[in-house]
C-alpha cells in the first residue's frame, strides 16, 4: 500500500500492521528524552518566546548548517542580525532541504505546533511569520505547554559541573512531567579545557579546598558527582571525539602525569592519553557506584574551519564525521571497568555510520547476568537521524543485538520543538515491525508486538532512568 499524501497521518507507514502499531500503540505511549541541550532557565521561567525566529532557528545548528550550505552570509546565521531576518534567510533555505530530514521535521513542526500547512518559502514566509508570532503571544505557546503538548514523560537536559540544577526541581513543580539533570562529563578527562574553563579552580571552590594532588582531584569530582546524584541525575555523557585512544593507566603513574599537568601543563601526548584515560576510567567506576547509565557520544570530527569556529562557537553545526572508532580502546576501556566490578550502564553511539556493526555487536560482549539491556548501541546520532539512518540504526540493533531492549530515540536538540523526531522514529520503527509481519517474518500477535513496541518507545528508557542499577 503506498501513501501519496506528503506527511498525512499514514506516513512512512506502508501497511495496516504499522498503522494499528503506531496509531493504537506508539502514538499514545508518553516520550521519555534522556539526551537533550535544552535551556533549562527557559523551562524554569516557562519562557515566553519573543517570535518564531528566537524560537525556532536562532539557536539550532542543524538548520545553520543547512543555512551555510545554501551560501547564506554567516550575519544572518550566527551574526547580529535580527531573528526575523534570520528567519526570513532559512524560509529561503527550507525548500532546499527537500531529501534532508530537516524539511520533514521543519513541515512537521510547523503542523503540529502552529496548525500551519504551508510549505514555508520566500513567498509564504511573512504570513507564516505573522501568524506564528500572534499564537506565541497565547500562554500555552511559553516553554511548559509548548513541551506539555508532546506528551512528555521525562527529560533529561545535559548539564555542565557547576550548573544550578535547581532549575531542575522548579521546572518539575511546575510541569505535568519530569525534568532532570544529566551530567556532561567531558570536560574533566580532557585536559586540554582545564585552563580555557578554569575548571580546577571551579572545582576548588565547590570543594572548598585547593586542588593540588591527583587524590584531591578525585575528591573533588566525587563530591560533585554525589551534587549530581542527589538531584535526581541518573546519566553522564562524554564526547570522544575522532581519534579516540583509551590506555589503563595506574594511579601511579597517573599521579605525578596530574601533579605535571596543573603545575606547567608540559605533558608528551602519550602522557595526556595516560593521564586521561586514567580520569575517564575513574569517572566509570564511580558511575557504575552510582547506578548511572555512561553515554560515550564517539566519532565526530569538531576541528574543521578555524574560521566558522571564530565565528559561531565550538557547536556552530560546523563539526563533520570522523574516522572510525578504535574498537579496541573501546573494547580496553570497557574491559578495565568490568575487571574491577565497576562496570555501568553503556550507551554507545557513534557518529560514523562505518561503525554500525562493530558497536552493535559490543552489546554482547560485556553483558551480565540479570542485566538485559548492560550494554547498549544508543539510537542515529547527529548526521545519522534522518529516514534512512534512524532504519539502518534499528535493522543494526535487530541483526546484532536485542531490539526489545534498545532504549529507543532521543532528541538530542537545542529546540523545544525537536520532540516531532520522536515521532519521526516511531514510524519508522513500526513501519519495520509491520513490513516484517507481512512478509511472514514476525507472527501477527498483537500481544507480542505491543510489548516490543512499548517497550522501545517507552518502558527500556523508563526503566533506564528510574532504576538506575
Amino acid at each position: 500500500m503506498e501513501n501519496s499524501e506528503f506527511l498525512g497521518p499514514n506516513y512512512f507507514l506502508s501497511n495496516k500492521v504499522s498503522e494499528v502499531l503506531f496509531h493504537e500503540i506508539a502514538h499514545t505511549l508518553p516520550i521519555v528524552d534522556y539526551h537533550n541541550h535544552l535551556n533549562v532557565s527557559h523551562l524554569a521561567t516557562n519562557y515566553a518566546f519573543k517570535n518564531i525566529g528566537e524560537l525556532w532557528v536562532s539557536k539550532d545548528p542543524y538548520k545553520h548548517r543547512a543555512m551555510r550550505i545554501n551560501g547564506i552570509p554567516e550575519k544572518y546565521i550566527s551574526g547580529d542580525s535580527t531573528d526575523k531576518e534570520k528567519f526570513m534567510h532559512w524560509a529561503k533555505t527550507l525548500p532546499k532541504t527537500m531529501g534532508n530530514p530537516l524539511f520533514h521535521w521543519s513541515c512537521i513542526e510547523l503542523d503540529k505546533v502552529f496548525g500551519i500547512k504551508k510549505i514555508l518559502t520566500e513567498s509564504t514566509a511573512e504570513s507564516i511569520w505573522n501568524n506564528c508570532n500572534e499564537q506565541l503571544q497565547d500562554s500555552k505557546f511559553a516553554a511548559i505547554p509548548l513541551l506539555e503538548n508532546w506528551n512528555i514523560d521525562t527529560l533529561c537536559t545535559s548539564d555542565y559541573w557547576f550548573d544550578d540544577l535547581s532549575l531542575h526541581k522548579k521546572t518539575s513543580s511546575q510541569a505535568k512531567f519530569n525534568v532532570l539533570p544529566s551530567l556532561r562529563s567531558d570536560i574533566a578527562n580532557n585536559i586540554s579545557l582545564w585552563k580555557r574553563h578554569n575548571f580546577i579552580e571551579n572545582l576548588a571552590i565547590i570543594y572548598q579546598k585547593e586542588i593540588n594532588s591527583l587524590t584531591d582531584f578525585q575528591s573533588a569530582l566525587h563530591k560533585q558527582l554525589h551534587h549530581f546524584n542527589e538531584n535526581g541525575c541518573k546519566l553522564s555523557d562524554h564526547a570522544l571525539d575522532s581519534g579516540f585512544v583509551f590506555v589503563p593507566t595506574s594511579e601511579s603513574v597517573a599521579t605525578p602525569l596530574f601533579k605535571t599537568w596543573i603545575t606547567n601543563q608540559s605533558l608528551s601526548n602519550s602522557e595526556i592519553i595516560q593521564l586521561q584515560s586514567y580520569i575517564l576510567a575513574f569517572l566509570g567506576k564511580e558511575y557504575a557506584k552510582l547506578g548511572w547509565t555512561m553515554q560515550l557520544h564517539i566519532g565526530a570530527q569538531r576541528h574543521t574551519s578555524s574560521r566558522l569556529r571564530k565565528l559561531a562557537g565550538s557547536s556552530g553545526g560546523f563539526a563533520g564525521i570522523g574516522t572510525a572508532a578504535d574498537i579496541a580502546s573501546i573494547c580496553s576501556f570497557l574491559n578495565l571497568l568490568e575487571s574491577e566490578d565497576c562496570l555501568p550502564n553503556v550507551i554507545l553511539y557513534t557518529l560514523n555510520p562505518s561503525d554500525n556493526e562493530a558497536f552493535a555487536s559490543l552489546t554482547g560482549s560485556f553483558s551480565q547476568e540479570g542485566k538485559p539491556g548492560k550494554i547498549q548501541f544508543g539510537p542515529a546520532w547527529w548526521y545519522n537521524d534522518h529516514f534512512d539512518g534512524i532504519k539502518s540504526n534499528l535493522l543494526t540493533i535487530a541483526n546484532y543485538s536485542l531490539l526489545s531492549r534498545f532504549v529507543g530515540m532521543t532528541t538530542d536538540s537545542r529546540s523545544i520543538l525537536s520532540f516531532s523526531r520522536h515521532e519521526y522514529f516511531r514510524r519508522i520503527l513500526c513501519n519495520i515491525v509491520g513490513e516484517w509481519v507481512n512478509k511472514g517474518l514476525l507472527p501477527n500477535d498483537m500481544d507480542l508486538l505491543k510489548d516490543l513496541i512499548t517497550a522501545v518507545c517507552y518502558t527500556n528508557s523508563k526503566q533506564m532512568i528510574a532504576n538506575g542499577k
